[in-house]
């Protein structure tokens, strides 16, 4: 209990954080409860085309195709949390592992693993994944894993500059000295103490994973059997005139989601990091 209410005290201390946390919440429940906010499946076209919102059964009109757009914007939210959940897990683990050898080890080690870090740093991201997703195919799962081994190198600079810090601490030396292996040190020391500033990293890059989702399927690269907020975007942009709310609506909620965990990384780096504390 006292976990509990210490950790709620740590979320109220940050505005962002607080609203961050309660945006996710919301999201969660969004997206495991989906079946039961809406009684309509988001891949039935039995609708009429182009309903304006408010009308009888549809809250937020229908798509071209007679789609409900409430629906879809429901079952929407399953995918792009699934996508920035699952990318940012494998940029987190690959920066952090990645990072992490860098920064102990140093030398050769450390020269390799840098240039290679710099060279991901340096590639423009977005294309290399429309060039892999054209070229290996655009699933659900090729998208996430895609996003994720393309986006590891900012946690890996940030793990390595903690790991370059940490392998000189006192507490590192002593284990050392009573002859624990290196890999056990990294793991044991230098990766758990270093990983607070990437916890927040990670976070943020939830928002651009599913940034980066709803730009492919905008593109028409997105997973057609997957209901997407960017495939919304891409079916409602030839009807702005007739059907405006078909767009905007997903606009509005990738909008919304990208700010709630961009907050909650603001808010996790404020906490979690003691110079950014005392300054909002």
């Amino acid at each position: 209990m006292k976990k509990v209410t210490g950790t709620l005290k740590v979320i109220a201390s940050d505005r962002y954080l607080m609203f961050g946390c309660v945006g996710i919440v919301f999201l969660l429940f969004i997206a495991f409860a989906a079946p039961l906010l809406t009684n309509v499946s988001a891949q039935s076209f039995k609708g009429e085309s182009l309903l304006p919102p408010g009308s009888d059964g549809h809250p937020l009109g229908t798509n071209h195709l007679g789609q409900d757009v409430y629906s879809m914007l429901v079952y929407g939210t399953r995918t792009s949390l699934k996508v920035g959940l699952v990318s940012a897990c494998i940029s987190g683990a690959m920066g952090v592992i990645i990072g992490g050898i860098a920064g102990y080890f140093g030398g050769a080690v450390d020269r390799v693993l840098s240039e290679v870090i710099n060279v991901f740093m340096m590639i423009p991201t977005l294309f290399l994944i429309i060039l892999i997703v054209s070229l290996f195919g655009n699933s659900i799962l090729h998208v996430m894993l895609i996003i994720g081994i393309t986006s590891w190198s900012g946690n890996a600079k940030m793990m390595r500059a903690q790991a370059l810090s940490l392998r000189e601490r006192t507490f590192v030396m002593a284990a050392k000295a009573m002859g624990e292996s290196n890999l056990r040190i990294l793991f044991r020391y230098i990766i758990p103490n270093g990983i607070f500033p990437i916890i927040s990293n990670t976070t943020a890059g939830i928002a651009h994973a599913i940034l980066t989702e709803a730009s492919l399927s905008f593109l028409g690269l997105g997973d057609p059997l997957s209901v997407s907020w960017g495939q919304m975007i891409l079916d409602g942009r030839s009807y702005l005139s007739r059907g405006w709310w078909i767009s905007t609506f997903a606009g509005i909620a990738i909008v919304l989601t990208v700010l709630i965990f961009y907050a909650t990384g603001d808010g996790l780096n404020h906490v979690l990091n003691p110079k950014e504390r005392g300054t909002k």
